[in-house]
């Protein structure tokens, strides 16, 4: 076998394992805890001129918490995955979120967990870049 077809061998190898692992065990953000994301949701807000008010808000309109359950969970430092499998109540409207963040459409994720931390992630976004909160909150 030529070294060509070695690495190429290998690398397809390190790629199905990559798949296969991460199909088993998740990917590593669902271990992430929650509070140490929410520290940077809150910076990109205020780099951008808006509030943790603001972020609280968004986060509480998505998953459902109230302003005493989200500080709980940053206190308890509850893992990305715990923090939406517990949160009290997805909103219905969070379908209502599309467009693109890390170069993928939040709409088209299969996967459920992956598909509310993106939401999110976009909700931070369009309040970053100016958008007003009856807008992000899809009313």
């Amino acid at each position: 076998m030529s070294k060509r077809h070695k690495r190429h061998w290998w690398s397809t190898a390190q790629s199905l394992w990559f798949v296969f692992s991460n199909r088993m065990t998740g990917h590593r953000i669902y271990k992430m805890p929650f509070a140490r994301v929410y520290p940077m949701y809150v910076q990109k807000a205020e780099r951008k001129g808006r509030t943790k008010d603001e972020v609280d808000q968004i986060i509480c309109w998505l998953t459902g918490y109230d302003r005493v359950g989200l500080q709980r969970q940053l206190d308890q430092e509850t893992d990305l995955a715990a923090f939406f499998a517990q949160a009290p109540a997805m909103n219905p409207n969070a379908s209502l979120i599309k467009g693109v963040v890390c170069g993928v459409r939040v709409e088209n994720i299969d996967d459920p967990l992956m598909r509310n931390i993106r939401y999110l992630d976009k909700l931070i976004d369009e309040l970053a870049k100016g958008k007003a909160m009856d807008k992000i909150l899809r009313k």
